[in-house]
Parts: C-alpha cells; structure tokens; sequence
C-alpha cells in the first residue's frame, strides 16, 4: 500500500508540475478569470444585472406604494454565478485533460508507463488529482471576489451556501476530468480528445432534457445521470449524498476505464 501511494504521490507531482510550467496551462487560466470575471460584473451590473434589476423592482413598489417582499441578492448571485460557471467548464475542461494521456502517446513515454511496475491505476490516480488541483488553484482567486461581491450583504450571507457550490463546482469538474482523461488514453490527438470529450460531456449535461422526452422508467433512470441536474442540486445550498455519490460514481468509472485502456495497451506491446 505504501508503495502505490508513493507511486501516486510521484506521478501526482510531476504532472502537477508539468501545467505550473505550461504556457497552455497560463492561457487557459487566463481565459478562466477573464471570462468569469466578465459573468461577475454582467450578474451583478449588467443591463439584466441584479443589481439593476433589484433597484428598478424597488422604485416601482416606492411609486405604487406596493409592499414587495425581500430579494436574497446575494443568494441569487451566487446562484447565477456558479451556473454560469457550470457552462464555462463544458469548454475549459476538454482543453485541460486532452493532454493527460494523449501527449504521453504522442511523445513515445505511454509505452513506458504502461511496461513500468507503476500500476495503471495509481498513473490515472495521480494525473486525475493533479489536474484536478491546478483547477482548483484556478478557483481560488474566484473566491475572493465573491466574498467582496456579497461582503456588504445585511443579513450577513452564510459563507457555507458559497462553499457548497464551490464543492459542486470542484466535484463536477473532477467528473469531467475524470472521463476526458479517458479519452485522452484512447488517441494521441490532443484536439480529438478534446472534441470527443466535449461531445460526451455536452451528452450528459443535456441528458436531462433527453429523458424528459422518453419518460416512463428508461427516462427516469437517464434522468439520475444528468450532471447538469445534480450539480444545480449543490449550488442552491443543499447537500444531497445521492448526488455526492453520483459524481463519485463518474469520477471512479473515469478512472476504472483509463485503467483498462492502458491495460489493453499493456497486453499489446507483449
């Protein structure tokens, strides 16, 4: 046991590494805060802003003479906040895992992993964990612009409703990865591996919708595998462990399957 979580801890170090000194890495972080920071100030000052929205609403109750009840804006900031965030990751995360397995094909060195006593298991735990943290470092600085955006808030806002959607956010994005990495051990093209993993992650975002046309018991059971569902489950502040074990689910199945493919490819090169 400690050997293979040397083994993951190696492997988790070098990718982690490897995208602190990528240039795509940088550019990909920067288009992440430039476009979330442009959802943050269009949801809060936009012309369809909160903000505006919120102050027109309460000049009309003032000229009507109209009781109007209390607006959650920083609840609804966030909210709205996150699911955009949500939407972002259908295009940043295929760009973030098509390398994971895809380059090692390409560069010659997946032979050597997957010949090595490394198991495939601990390789796909320890890449899987290091894409996941530079993510997470991209989230970070988020965090502190939305405690700014809802700082002045009166009542004080709870901070757990914004962590339990940063969670979701987090959860979601490693389910994402998880089976872009997949993918990425299928090809040594980085753009197919993008493409394919945008294709099946824009299927399971929509799979809802899906299900809703089938209906009866198939459309039912398709419904539970909607990520964009479950996900809209944590940023409205409640925490549900059916809905934590299915992005579990996604993310083991992720790894379970690139486990099999680098095996397949194992069993090739004897």
């Amino acid at each position: 046991m400690g050997i293979v979580l040397s083994n993951i801890i190696a492997i988790y170090r070098r990718e982690l590494q490897s995208y602190f000194i990528s240039p795509l890495a940088y550019a990909i972080a920067g288009v992440f805060w430039f476009i979330s920071g442009l959802f943050l100030v269009m949801i809060l000052l936009g012309p369809d802003g909160i903000l505006p929205a919120v102050a027109a609403y309460d000049l009309q109750a003032q000229q009507f003479q109209v009781p109007v009840p209390p607006i959650d804006v920083a609840y609804e900031f966030i909210r709205a906040f996150l699911d955009r965030m949500g939407w972002l990751l259908l295009f940043i995360l295929p760009i973030l895992s098509m390398g994971l397995y895809a380059e090692e094909r390409k560069r010659g060195t997946l032979e050597l992993l997957a010949t090595s006593p490394v198991t495939n298991w601990a390789v796909a735990v320890g890449k899987l964990l290091g894409v996941i943290t530079f993510f997470t470092t991209m989230v970070l600085p988020l965090l502190v612009f939305e405690a700014i955006a809802i700082g002045g808030s009166n009542p004080p806002f709870s901070p757990s409703i914004p962590l339990l959607g940063h969670l979701g956010l987090i959860l979601l994005a490693a389910a994402i990865l998880s089976l872009g990495m997949f993918i990425s051990s299928l090809t040594d093209s980085t753009i197919l591996s993008a493409v394919l993993t945008f294709a099946l992650i824009l299927l399971l975002l929509f799979v809802d919708l899906i299900a809703k046309n089938i209906g009866g018991p198939v459309g039912e059971a398709l419904g539970h595998l909607s990520l964009l569902k479950h996900y809209n489950t944590f940023i409205q502040g409640i925490f549900d462990t059916s809905v934590l074990t299915l992005f579990l689910s996604y993310i083991f199945l992720g790894i379970f399957l690139t486990a099999q493919s680098i095996d397949t490819l194992r069993f090739q090169r004897q």
